[in-house]
């Protein structure tokens, strides 16, 4: 978010005349937002507006391992051996392990499902667990986004006599886990043509290579209707919405609206999303964030039944039951983020890096609160709390102009292990460096040069809001769905007024601008602008000119569809 009402915003360039005339079937407006997405050819541009399944979706055999997996599922599925589908507890690892559940289920599978506990279990396949499951007499283990640096859990299950099949899309290490096979678009040497599948995404690959080589007595292209979960999946887990993937998220869709399922139903009824007009929206901040929640506050297994159950009865229970998890989340969070303003307001700010923790705060809620903070105080931010297994871990955002990659790789000997990119990361303490965490991270901030991000945005075109009507949306949603390498097209509406400015939430932390056009008016929206303006906020007033940068979207909120801008202020 911007911090500024005064920031410096440009045009993007125009389209050169030889990219135009390759894009000639397109009127002005399409071809500038094709040429922006990197679309440069006709054929290109056919691919983008028009997905197709059987043309986007490469052949899950091309993908090394394949063939080694399927053949020893159908083995296992022939013999009657137990399978454990073990899935990570996220909105990628839940849907998958549901993809699992669901294919099994059809096609008679001696089958359980496994997903760890978060806060007492942790990330990825553990040694308990796997004893546990051997004992019970599974004979194939299936990792489900996750499983790729798990080396001594796999050689452990191996001892065990527990054959593992590992399926992920996180970078692999240098050593890799001795399973039967790897499927992983992100294995040196992987000939797979696309590397971007979440972790779902290459579950379903395995599904279908399951179903073509299998010989089940299943209608042809019924896989099709596990694609709620790949693109809820694809969605949630913020891999880019190019290639493959885009043709997965643009399907899932597709299927999300006509889903059967009576716990997804249910839940979309009871937080108000229209199941037939599901956009991807409606999956990153309403479906995606309550799903998470089941796990940050140590029940996963409430998401997943609510997504396999054939029952409507049980699936409303589970819908309410996600719904009160989300809310207890919710307060927990803001629980969190109280407490620490409150410390910061008493012993003051001086410190270039905020480091806080208390053993009783949940790990996987820390993300939330150190990015608000971050924000906020606009200094990187490190909060820890401890797991159920005593181990101390914690969350990190940056909120400054500094990698925290770099900072942390400058203060190795206070963390047992960490990770993440620039602006946000995950790490382990040593109990003993909990005291000392806060002075040689300031330390090391001191040192590191600033990396200082250029402010300048680049709006896709200025558009009047006279222009934007129910036309403008129809147009746009051909390039959707939106999200990673594919974002929303921003438009600067530049010297409007507003007829009226209106503060609302909790905190009277957002702000709503009503503007007046041809056709009535008009609402353009910015969530957490009093955060993310900070001084700059007053200045916001009806009947005072203002620039702004947003998007066009669909607010059915509460109320009948209407058009509406999702603002980025400037």
């Amino acid at each position: 978010m911007l911090k500024s009402l005064h920031m410096k915003i440009s045009l993007k360039d125009p389209v050169p005349k030889e990219i135009r005339k390759e894009l000639e079937e397109y009127d002005d407006f399409i071809a500038h937002l094709l040429y922006h997405r990197g679309i440069k050819t006709a054929e290109e541009a056919k691919v983008f507006l028009e997905p197709d399944y059987e043309r986007d979706l490469h052949d899950p055999f091309l993908m090394a391992g394949m063939d080694v997996a399927v053949d020893r599922i159908l083995k296992a599925i022939k013999e009657g051996e137990k399978i454990v589908v073990w899935s990570d507890y996220d909105t990628d690892g839940i849907p998958g392990g549901v993809l699992m559940h669901d294919l099994f289920q059809k096609i008679g599978a001696n089958f359980e499902n496994y997903i760890p506990h978060r806060h007492n279990e942790g990330y990825g396949l553990n040694i308990p667990g796997i004893e546990k499951l051997a004992e019970g007499g599974a004979k194939l283990l299936i990792t489900v986004d996750s499983g790729i640096t798990d080396v001594e859990q796999v050689k452990r299950a191996n001892e065990l006599g527990l054959e593992v099949i590992v399926t992920d899309h996180h970078l692999p290490q240098e050593e890799l886990p001795p399973a039967i096979t790897i499927l992983n678009p992100k294995l040196e040497g992987q000939t797979y043509p696309f590397k971007d599948l979440c972790g779902c995404g290459v579950a379903f690959k395995l599904a279908q290579g399951i179903l073509a080589k299998g010989d089940f007595d299943i209608p042809k292209g019924w896989e099709k209707w596990l694609l709620d979960m790949v693109g809820i999946a694809t969605v949630s887990d913020m891999v880019s919405l190019t290639g493959e993937n885009r043709a997965l998220a643009y399907f899932g869709l597709v299927v999300l609206r006509r889903s059967p399922r009576p716990g997804l139903q249910q839940l979309l009824k009871k937080i108000r999303v229209d199941q037939r007009n599901i956009v991807e929206d409606d999956i990153g901040f309403m479906i995606g964030p309550r799903i998470n929640a089941a796990s940050r506050m140590g029940e996963p297994m409430q998401a997943f039944e609510m997504l396999t159950t054939k029952d409507v009865a049980l699936g409303a229970q589970h819908a309410a039951d996600l719904e009160r998890i989300n809310a207890t989340r919710k307060t927990a969070v803001a629980t969190i983020t109280k407490e620490i303003k409150k410390k910061i307001s008493v012993r003051g700010v001086e410190s270039p890096v905020i480091v806080m923790g208390n053993p009783n705060w949940r790990p996987s809620l820390l993300g939330l609160v150190a990015n608000s903070v971050a924000e906020e105080y606009e200094r990187p931010v490190f909060l820890w709390g401890r797991e159920g297994n005593n181990l101390i871990k914690g969350s990190c955002r940056t909120g400054a102009d500094v990698n925290l990659v770099e900072l942390m790789t400058h203060s190795t000997d206070v963390f047992a292990g960490f990770g993440g990119h620039s602006a946000a990361g995950g790490f382990s303490v040593h109990e003993e460096a909990i005291y000392t965490i806060e002075e040689k991270l300031s330390d090391a901030f001191l040192k590191l040069p600033s990396e200082k991000v250029e402010k300048n945005i680049d709006a896709d075109l200025e558009l009047q809001l006279d222009a934007v009507d129910k036309g403008l949306l129809a147009r746009l949603s051909k390039l959707a769905p939106f999200g990673m390498d594919n974002e929303k097209p921003q438009f600067l509406f530049k010297d409007v007024v507003p007829q009226d400015v209106v503060w609302f939430g909790k905190g009277k932390d957002h702000v709503k601008a009503v503007f007046q056009t041809g056709f009535g008016t008009l609402e353009a929206i910015a969530f957490f602008a009093k955060r993310d303006l900070g001084k700059d906020a007053k200045k916001l007033k009806a009947g005072e000119k203002i620039s702004f940068l947003g998007s066009v979207e669909k607010d059915a909120w509460k109320h009948a569809p209407r058009l509406r801008i999702g603002s980025i202020l400037t």
